[in-house]
């Protein structure tokens, strides 16, 4: 089939620009040429799943994948229906990290065929807050530098920063990473409220998976959950796998921020797959029932699916269109460093397409324009 033939998806809805439209969507080549056609059948096309938080996927570590692994799981990732992802890097020693880096240089610049896309690495650590490193390795966390940080990237392929902010010299950190158009994020802190006003004010701009690794939030010191949630100007980030947050939080997020939250998933290498041993990093971890956990019970991970957690957060009470903005646009406005049109179906934008039927489940992936399940 030549790049010049115009397809029909064969759907009934399309999500475009954010709103539903009635008819078939046509992609011709790697765009979407138009929407809204008549005669069409059944299901609801969608822009391209991006998840901002990937440890792993399809039975593969990324911190510690080779060639053939991180194929496997961008294969696996837009078989769920992810078309662009963000590769997490846990606390590691800097040498295993440098070279983890090297492998996302690489395959950022690599296509694959009906595989997801790698929009870079985020970086969850090195300087995290001892007492909330959950499955992270405390003996190699650090006190921020910008001189290290900045000799461990030595490149373009960073585009998060996760950081404590009460860490010695962590605003320093903060305001050099925001300067290089990272997405800075709190999180695995202890920090107070004030502590967190003064990581956003320094350019922090979201919360990673809200809720977890984080202070509870009490009467006299809010922490910076209810910074995150009360400011105007933050985004925060949260795991919908009925696993990390009970439902009253989701709830208490989506009422208190409105449109100013995302999902992500904080897969690690059992999601796709089943319950098992597997690795996070280099910490061996045990899937049981669909949870994750570390030797210490510690949660590590998750299994979802991106689209899994869409629908988690329609039962939690976001509407349809809310839960796929905040697996689509959302992210992509985020963290600003994408490609343009990134998480949008419009006409003239990329083909990477997702077809859910009516309870959301995936049914059929483009990425490029090319079916996954074609490749």
């Amino acid at each position: 089939m030549t790049d010049d033939v115009v397809r029909r998806l064969g759907c009934a809805q399309a999500m475009v620009d954010g709103a539903l439209v009635d008819g078939d969507v046509a992609v011709q080549g790697e765009r979407v040429v138009d929407v809204g056609l008549p005669g069409g059948g059944r299901g609801l096309a969608v822009p391209g799943l991006v998840d901002l938080q990937v440890n792993g996927y399809g039975g593969c570590d990324l911190i510690s994948a080779d060639d053939d692994d991180w194929v496997a799981a961008r294969q696996a990732l837009a078989r769920d229906g992810v078309t662009s992802f963000v590769a997490n890097l846990v606390t590691s020693p800097l040498g295993v990290t440098r070279r983890a880096l090297e492998q996302v240089a690489r395959h950022r610049a690599r296509a694959v065929p009906g595989a997801a896309r790698l929009l870079g690495a985020a970086l969850e650590g090195p300087y995290l807050a001892p007492e909330r490193a959950g499955v992270h390795r405390r003996d190699a966390l650090r006190r921020p530098a910008v001189e290290e940080l900045e000799h461990l990237v030595a490149g373009d392929g960073v585009v998060a920063l996760t950081i404590a902010p009460e860490l010695p010299d962590a605003l320093a950190v903060i305001r050099w990473a925001a300067g290089r158009g990272w997405l800075v994020s709190v999180g695995h802190t202890t920090c107070s409220a004030a502590q967190a006003h003064a990581a956003f004010d320094a350019g922090a701009r979201t919360v990673t998976h809200l809720g977890n690794a984080m202070p509870a939030v009490s009467a006299r010191e809010p922490g910076p959950a209810a910074v995150a949630l009360t400011r105007g100007d933050v985004v925060v980030q949260l795991i919908c796998d009925g696993v990390h947050l009970a439902d009253e939080w989701v709830r208490l997020a989506l009422a208190a921020a409105p449109g100013r939250w995302v999902l992500v998933t904080d897969a690690m290498a059992a999601a796709g797959c089943g319950d098992g041993h597997y690795r996070l990093g280099e910490r061996e971890v045990v899937v049981h029932h669909g949870v994750a956990r570390d030797d210490d019970g510690v949660l590590a991970g998750s299994v979802a699916s991106l689209a899994g957690c869409v629908r988690e957060a329609v039962r939690c009470g976001a509407s349809e269109l809310e839960a796929l903005a905040a697996a689509t646009a959302g992210p992509a406005r985020l963290l600003r460093s994408g490609p343009p049109d990134l998480g949008v179906l419009r006409p003239g934008g990329p083909a990477d397409v997702v077809v859910l039927d009516d309870r959301l489940e995936v049914q059929r992936v483009l990425v490029g324009g090319r079916a996954v399940d074609a490749v």
